[in-house]
């Protein structure tokens, strides 16, 4: 089956859009995109936008076939994550 949007120019979601095509309020993925947990999105200007492909490849990284499935990548929350270590170093 063909995908129906090839060959089309890419399609870009406002959040309020991009929330409901996701099954999120806006807010939350205001959060998302606060911690850094969210989809990719694009800055034009003073507006946040999101690609479909960007939308869809976030989701599918959640993509598993059962509760013990590990799946190929993780969805985390919408909340503040551990920060990562600098090379071992203690920051000043």
């Amino acid at each position: 089956m063909s995908d129906p949007t090839a060959g089309l120019p890419p399609r870009y979601l406002r959040t309020p859009e991009a929330a409901r095509f996701l099954g999120l309020s806006g807010r939350t993925l205001e959060k998302h995109r606060t911690y850094g947990t969210g989809p990719i999105y694009r800055k034009l200007g003073g507006r946040v936008v999101y690609a479909l492909e960007d939308l869809k490849a976030w989701v599918d990284r959640g993509a598993k076939k059962s509760t013990s499935d590990p799946g190929i990548g993780t969805v985390l929350p919408a909340k503040r994550h551990a920060p990562i270590p600098y090379a071992g170093k203690e920051r000043r």
